[in-house]
Parts: structure tokens; sequence; C-alpha cells
């Protein structure tokens, strides 16, 4: 039996858009979202990541997310569509793709509670969602993105860097954004030790977790020999707690071909984050697996309908 209950008023639309098959934090992130009961997760869109590690990386995003749905038995309970699997070409021509019309589609919804777009990659289908339906900007929405380096001089940042022609069609457009950039989404680390304490045990998700950390590190010499960084967990943290982290208003720049901001103040403020209270993230994750785990494997019994 659950612990506690939250109305369905009181919850929050969610679309997961992530490039989950770059490294081995987005995984982190889907759980803690899946696990969230305030969270109504409205689909996740695989997104890419550019060519450099994969010539088929949409596809790999896709099959990575439907190994976790597998591993906790939510294959059936959650709707995954692809996105677009390559970068735009410009800033005027949108990639159709379902992922994109999945975003359109539930921000044209009428629904009091709000819409939360968090993207874990690059920007790549929420402009082309604003390329094809530029009135969604105005619905009850934000946008919420894990990329680029720090103010005031930015520069190259991976997510970024796999569609700057996105980037500065969302921050050139009108929609709420909130911006975690890399110098705080990196004040996310675990250590070995800690996952193996109070993730490894719990289920097969959390085993796997754990494990997928380890290995990934293990492949190459230069990664950390001890620990990782869950750089988009922050995005479910401040879905849940907004100021999970000091913020400040700033407008928006814009990115030239270096990814470096260009300050014209043209554009409307976003909030930008400063700093995260990880001690709520990670807690908040561990309590949420480790009551899942007790569960057993009837997700259904645990997870409240999505409505």
């Amino acid at each position: 039996m659950k612990s506690f209950h939250i109305p369905d008023d009181k919850k929050v639309r969610v679309i997961l858009d992530t490039d989950v098959k770059n490294e081995v934090d987005d995984q982190f992130a889907i759980v803690h979202a899946l696990l969230s009961e305030s969270i109504l997760l409205k689909g996740i869109v695989p997104a890419h990541f550019g060519t450099e590690k994969s010539s088929h990386s949409q596809k790999d995003s896709y099959e990575e997310t439907m190994l976790l749905l597998r591993k906790m038995q939510m294959q059936n309970m959650i709707r995954v569509e692809n996105g677009a699997p390559t970068a735009l070409t410009d800033e005027a021509t949108p990639i159709d793709s379902n992922g994109a019309r999945l975003i359109i589609e539930e921000a044209m919804r009428e629904d009091e509670r709000p819409l939360y777009l968090a993207f874990l990659g690059p920007l790549t289908d929420m402009a082309s969602a604003l390329l094809m339906k530029p009135e969604i900007a105005e619905k009850n929405l934000i946008v919420l993105w894990i990329g680029g380096r720090e103010y005031p001089t930015g520069g190259w940042e991976y997510n970024l860097k796999n569609d700057i022609c996105a980037a500065n069609v969302v921050f050139k457009s009108s929609v709420p954004l909130w911006q975690v950039p890399r110098n705080v989404y990196r004040m996310m680390p675990v250590s070995f030790a800690e996952l193996w304490d109070k993730v490894h045990p719990y289920g097969e998700i959390g085993a796997y977790l754990a494990e997928n950390v380890v290995n990934f590190n293990n492949e190459w010499k230069s990664r950390p020999a001890e620990y990782r960084i869950l750089g988009d967990s922050p995005s479910v943290g401040i879905i849940l707690f907004g100021d999970c982290g000091e913020w400040e208003w700033k407008p928006a720049p814009s990115f030239d071909e270096n990814m470096h901001y260009v300050h014209t103040g043209d554009y409307r403020p976003i909030k930008v984050y400063k700093n995260l209270n990880a001690r709520f993230i990670l807690d908040d994750f561990y309590a949420k697996l480790k009551l899942f785990a007790s569960h057993g494997s009837r997700a259904d019994e645990f997870r409240a309908d999505n409505k």
C-alpha cells in the first residue's frame, strides 16, 4: 500500500525529451519521473544525440527508453513517441516527428494543470514544435532545459552542440524557459559506493542503473574512477520543487556558431539556475526507488492512473 496520496488537481503534466542512450544519467531522471506521484508523465520522446557516437542515435535512445520501461514493467503504461533523427538545418525549418506532434498535442490540450516540457538533450523537438505551431508558446507550459555553458560567456556544451539552431529558436521565442547550465547540472555527483548502497539493492531497475554507471565509466581510462555526475536529475527535482536551488531572471541570449552567448537584450527574460539542492533531489529519488522495490513487480499498484 502506498504511504501517501497526491490529489489529481495537484499533479503536473510532464513530457520528457531525452537523449537517454548518450550516457548513463538520463536513465535516473526518467525513473525518478516515473516514480513521482505528483508527475503525470504524458510521454517520453527519445531524442538524437548527434552522430559522433552513433549513426542512428535517436533509435538508440528509443531502445534504451523501452528497456527502462520493461525493467519497471511499465512498457504499456507510458506513451513513447520518437523525436527528430537529426538536428535542424536552420532556424526556420522544423523536423516533423511524432515527438514534436506529441508536444503540440499536449500543449494545446485544455487542462488547468501546467505542462512541463523537460529537455535532457538537444532542443530539436521543442524548436520544431514551435515552428510548426507557434501559438503553443502562449499556452500553460514551461520548457526546462539541461544545457548551455555558464554565464556570461558560454561556449562549448554537449546538449547545445547537438543543435545550436534549435537552441536559438527556443531562446528567441516567447515560450517560458528555465535553464540549468553546465556549471549547475554538474552539482549532482554520486559515488559508486552511494549507488551500491542506495540504488543497486532495489529491484531489477536499481541494479541496472548502478551497474550501468560503473560499466560506462570503466570503458574508458579518462572517465572518473569512482563517481558519476547525474546531470539530468535536476530536471525532475525542479519540477517537484521549483526553488530547488537559487535562480535569477536573465534576458534570454542567443548563441553564435561557437556556442557563446550573444547578449542583445532583445528577448524575454528566462529563469537561469545558479545552484541546486542535490540532497533533496537524490534523497527523494532514493526513497521512491526503495518504495517502488517494496511493491515487487506490480508497478500499477504504486503509480496512480495517468489521467
